[in-house]
């Protein structure tokens, strides 16, 4: 096994907070992927200050139900699958993983497609090559570059993201009427409005970074001389606690700053101009060009790549955990190929997937619709699961979570449900 570059957490040094950020930032940073880019523009455009709301409402939920994840990570040792596997029948172990690797797969295929079409924006050229330019040099990081020297090169690309608060403070934004509209929202209970919330909620609150948290804190505790699983080493809690708890407080609130910043800067230079129908993150920066300026434009679009090089490793890798822990493979970025053929078999074959989906007659559009429905529905028995292994002493021994930790979990599972609930309703009316 590869070592981190994460101090053990017995060593008693200090760390920057830089050095305490890693599954929680990176992973709400995969959160804003191309696809989600696409989401959040196209209810921007389409609703306006309305929608705004969002990014605060999931803000809490996102902290509650990715700090669980994380915690179960490190204190058992073992990722959400193993979990599952060791404590749950079968048939709800391969449902999920199998739902899982179908929805990862056509979010790559949307993410990459979207990255070709951006660089096709900026320099012209064949967007399809480029995104299978893009599917090879994001399995040849993960497959090639050792885990301490690729882990960081994730956190670096966190920094993609700030093109998106930059573009808000190049367009003209009417603070004191956002502020007021984003507290005191106008919602609705039609059927379009709900499917818009369910998309926000569906693309912030994904099973894919519960199930990739939760193993890059079993990669990062494997590595780490002197590191155990908190069942097994309950002297290092109270470090390693806190640092999860650092890491994901602003790795969700970078991540629905973010977000919010793309939403807004939808609203005011296509809402309020009457483009309200979006349907790529490409055509969302297009657009933006003749409102905003070309300066805007190449932030907006140099995003959408940079984003992309983030959230496609970690979507295949989050599919690859989930598989592996399920069948009992060695598993891991920090092992070399020939040591765990079946993880990077299913890396290989979902963004391999991905890629030849752009070249296919299928609507990336509905593809991804559909992926945001399969999310949604099968976050709620993952939440649900979650939130039971977190409180069960025989899983967590003492750290089992406490009651703020479960207020705000079991109101994240119980928001996404009524969500979901609430759109089926509409649909069968």
């Amino acid at each position: 096994m590869t070592q981190s570059s994460k101090p053990a957490a017995t060593s008693g040094k200090k760390q920057s907070l830089w050095a305490k950020l890693g599954p929680g930032l990176i992973s709400g940073a995969a959160d804003d992927d191309p696809s989600g880019i696409a989401t959040y523009s196209q209810v921007g455009a389409g609703f306006g200050y309305a929608i705004l709301w969002t990014a605060l409402f999931t803000f809490p939920l996102m902290v509650g139900i990715q700090t669980i994840s994380a915690r179960i990570g490190r204190v058992t040792g073992q990722g959400l699958a193993a979990n599952i596997r060791r404590h749950y029948p079968p048939w709800l172990l391969y449902g999920i993983v199998l739902l899982l690797l179908i929805a990862n797969t056509i979010n790559i295929a949307a993410d990459i497609g979207a990255m070709g079409a951006a660089l096709k924006l900026l320099i012209g050229g064949p967007a399809h090559w480029y995104a299978i330019g893009f599917g090879l040099l994001s399995l040849g990081l993960q497959i090639f570059v050792p885990f301490p020297r690729y882990a960081p090169i994730l956190k670096t690309l966190t920094f993609a993201l700030l093109a998106y608060v930059a573009t808000v403070f190049v367009v003209k934004v009417p603070w004191s009427e956002v502020a007021y509209q984003t507290l005191m929202p106008s919602l609705s209970v039609k059927s379009n409005y709900l499917l818009a919330v369910l998309a926000v909620f569906g693309t912030t609150i994904s099973p894919y970074l519960f199930f990739w948290q939760a193993s890059q804190e079993v990669e990062d505790q494997r590595a780490a001389p002197g590191e155990e699983p908190l069942v097994e080493a309950p002297e290092q809690a109270s470090a390693e606690l806190q640092r999860i708890n650092i890491d994901t407080y602003v790795g969700m609130g970078f991540s629905n700053l973010v977000a919010f910043f793309i939403m807004l800067t939808a609203v005011v230079t296509l809402h309020l101009h009457g483009i309200t129908d979006i349907q790529t993150s490409a055509q969302a920066a297009e657009a933006l060009r003749p409102l905003a300026g070309d300066f805007a434009f190449v932030l907006f679009t140099a995003g959408i790549v940079g984003t992309g090089l983030l959230a496609v490793p970690i979507l295949a890798g989050s599919a690859a955990y989930g598989i592996a822990e399920a069948f009992r493979w060695h598993i891991g970025l920090g092992l070399e190929l020939l040591h765990a053929r079946g993880f990077y078999t299913i890396v290989i074959i979902a963004t391999v997937l991905g890629v030849i989906l752009n070249f296919t007659p299928v609507d990336p559009v509905k593809a991804l619709f559909w992926s945001a429905v399969i999310n949604g529905v099968i976050s709620v028995p993952i939440m649900v699961v979650m939130m039971l292994m977190a409180v069960r002493v025989d899983i967590m021994g003492r750290f089992v979570i406490g009651r703020w930790l479960r207020i705000f979990g079991w109101l994240a599972t119980v928001s996404m449900a009524i969500v979901v609930l609430a759109l089926f309703a509409t649909w069968l009316d």
